[in-house]
């Protein structure tokens, strides 16, 4: 014991704490490393190998190529709706059918002129005109809302009525 006493004595015991104090450091470091490396694990993936530098310019090349992507799909799309949108614009929107007696002899309103008119208000009027023993059928274009040719007012009304937005059949008396 009087050896620890001693200056060589004392230089060994401080030696041993520090050894004590560096080994514990030591075991702390080594539990801290084990959990960053298990985070970047997660961050990573499970091989871990490059830097988080690397996988951070990784991702951002990964996030431009779906942003191109996306880019070039919604131009796609843009030009695809736009040719259906061209489509339907010429597609039959407003109709309405009046029926009448065109000769007011018939019973049960045997006449009729039904409208197909586009978002432009474009299209025909068509009527039926039904006698006792004929029966009649003219079309006239519609440019506009108004008749090419002069209608009739039975027509006019189906074309008021189609753009309108009236949807039923309508019976006009006499």
């Amino acid at each position: 014991m009087d050896e620890l006493t001693q200056p060589a004595g004392l230089v060994a015991l401080g030696a041993g704490g520090v050894a004590l104090i560096a080994f514990v450091l030591a075991l702390v470091l080594a539990f801290r490393i084990r959990r960053l490396r298990a985070d970047q694990r997660a961050v990573l993936g499970p091989s871990g190998r490059e830097d988080l530098v690397a996988h951070a310019s990784s991702l951002q090349q990964a996030f431009q190529a779906l942003h191109q992507q996306v880019e070039e799909m919604a131009e796609r799309l843009d030009g695809r709706v736009a040719a259906a949108e061209e489509r339907l614009d010429g597609a039959i929107a407003y109709r309405a059918l009046v029926r009448y007696d065109a000769y007011g002899e018939l019973s049960g309103h045997q006449s009729a002129s039904l409208a197909l008119l586009d978002a432009a208000g474009n299209g025909v009027v068509l009527s039926s005109i039904t006698h006792r023993e004929t029966a009649r059928l003219y079309c006239k274009q519609v440019v506009e809302g108004h008749g090419e040719h002069l209608l009739s007012p039975e027509e006019d009304e189906a074309i008021r009525l189609a753009l309108a937005g009236e949807r039923s059949t309508v019976v006009l008396e006499d």
